[in-house]
């Protein structure tokens, strides 16, 4: 829901305040490590406010990651450990795409090496010998497998940046099911057919199967063993999880079912507008009744990566559009007709909210996603790796805008899909039926987090949260012992009716035999 820059500070006010004035004030001063030394800046985005929330309230935050910034609150001290091995600036994104599993290939070099030199800091070793001073570690659930040496009896919580993980969500004891819960990476139209149940159910099976148990944590494991050798192993230790924090809602996501220790915060991130700078105010403001196309990749799939076709099928569109388009772009750009404003940072929230952006062309990621719906405004989702095509479907099947495909990616596809968006007003009816009750809801997601957050460290990492089924094998869970019990069962029961059938024929049949002789 779109609101002026003077409400929407005054909203900003009383949001902080109920994340601040709602709870009870806390037992005490607690100590939070988080960490997440694998991770993006969109990841590392999620993690900041629950940060901001928990050091209003008192806490001590250490952060250790890849993507550290100057921090002005006093309570939080975050640190870059300094291993160099992902660095998202060097990632090529539109490369990625290329290979097999959306570019998580890449990560088996990336995570074992990270892992080896990881320990090797040492303001690391520092950091990990007096880890069990912290009352609670909130880590990354995403590629952070190295750094689960810290967790070693420590009670702590995971924030699936991603939204919900089938991988993960099985850890905790909550398997979905294939039939309707998509996988990591893809997901289908419901009701899924056979066929896409057929391949989703090989997604959800392959993908956990490859990541935890065949490739990527057993190299990591290998590197965590050569330097801990009486460390458990890391799939062991994972099992003590106490509570996942899940960046999504049930209102922008396909509903699933979710235990005690799975609470929804999706759009903690998402704020109220802010004024705009000057320059961006006026340039939006004087666009007219056709509006503003804002136009982003986010931030790891840069803009000046783009292959050349692409980038000439966006000035080419743009330039036969009527609209002004704002285009956050990493360097300097040719050939750009003069209603298009290029800059290398944007204050995305801010400029979504404004009345006069109609559509926000995106790779799909789900910060972005939740950020538009958030502020209602229609999408043209372009997606590149990893869940963005999967966040991408949501956006056509729910008729929040449409998508494009970069192999088919033409100046007259992008002109006609535009112009369907910015003048059918059907998208922005459905944004607002679906951002008005993300918005309705008896607490914020900033608020959930931190209760929880305090009710695992005032409970001792909260044992109760558990579920019985996450200390179940593969086979207990799925009864296959029981159904191989029944099966014999089964096939004694047939193997004696058949005997005792048998027996009665032969002497039924057997004795008319010898009767029809006889006569």
């Amino acid at each position: 829901m779109r609101v002026g820059p003077l409400c929407g500070v005054l909203v900003g006010v009383l949001v902080v305040g109920v994340v601040v004035g709602e709870l009870p004030p806390p037992d005490a001063s607690y100590k939070i490590l988080m960490l997440l030394p694998i991770s993006s800046k969109s990841h590392r985005n999620v993690f900041i406010p629950v940060a901001e929330a928990l050091a209003e309230r008192g806490h001590k935050i250490v952060m250790m990651s890849n993507t550290a910034k100057p921090m002005n609150h006093p309570n939080i001290h975050e640190f870059d450990h300094g291993v160099p091995d992902f660095n998202e600036d060097n990632i090529n994104m539109f490369e990625a795409r290329k290979q097999k599993f959306g570019g998580l290939g890449t990560l088996n070099t990336i995570l074992p090496a990270v892992a080896r030199k990881l320990y090797k800091r040492p303001e690391v070793m520092k950091l990990y010998n007096r880890r069990k001073e912290f009352d609670v570690i909130i880590i990354d659930h995403m590629f952070n497998e190295v750094a689960y040496p810290f967790l070693h009896e420590m009670p702590f919580i995971t924030l699936v940046t991603g939204g919900m993980d089938h991988r993960h969500s099985a850890v905790l004891g909550n398997v979905l099911n294939p039939s309707y819960a998509p996988n990591f990476l893809t997901d289908f139209p419901a009701p899924l057919s056979m066929w896409h149940r057929f391949i989703n159910t090989l997604g959800h099976i392959g993908l956990a199967f490859y990541w935890r148990n065949w490739v990527t944590v057993p190299l990591v494991q290998k590197e965590i063993t050569a330097q801990f050798p009486d460390l458990p192993p890391l799939l062991d230790i994972e099992r003590n999880l106490s509570l996942a924090l899940i960046n999504t809602h049930f209102t922008i996501s396909k509903t699933m079912p979710v235990l005690p220790s799975e609470v929804e915060v999706g759009t903690m991130h998402c704020r109220p507008a802010q004024p705009l700078p000057q320059d961006l105010e006026t340039w939006i403001s004087g666009a007219g009744p056709e509006g503003v196309i804002y136009f982003s990749l986010g931030s790891v799939a840069k803009g000046s990566s783009m292959p050349t076709e692409y980038r000439d099928a966006f000035i080419e569109a743009f330039r036969r559009l009527p609209h002004r388009v704002i285009w956050k772009y990493e360097g300097e750009l040719k050939g750009v007709s003069d209603n298009v404003l290029i800059q290398k940072w944007l204050p995305q929230q801010d400029i979504l909210a404004h009345n006069k952006v109609k559509v926000f062309i995106t790779h799909g990621g789900l910060l972005s996603l939740q950020e538009s719906i958030y502020h209602a405004t229609p999408l043209l989702s372009i997606p590149i790796f990893g869940d963005q095509p999967k966040n991408a479907l949501f956006v056509k099947n729910k008729g929040l805008g449409d998508m494009l495909v970069w192999e088919e990616l033409t100046a007259d596809a992008l002109v006609n899909t535009l112009t369907e968006i910015t003048t059918n007003p059907q998208y922005t009816r459905n944004m607002e039926s679906v951002s008005r009750p993300l918005r309705d809801q008896l607490t914020t997601p900033k608020e959930r987090a931190v209760y929880w957050t305090e009710y695992v460290i005032r409970h001792k990492g909260a044992p109760q949260l558990k579920c019985p089924a996450a200390e179940l094998s593969w086979v207990e869970f799925l009864m296959l012992d029981v159904l191989a019990v029944l099966l014999v069962v089964l096939h004694i029961t047939i193997y004696i009716l058949y005997r005792i059938l048998r027996a009665i024929s032969a002497k039924i049949f057997g004795h008319q035999k010898v009767k029809s002789k006889r006569e």
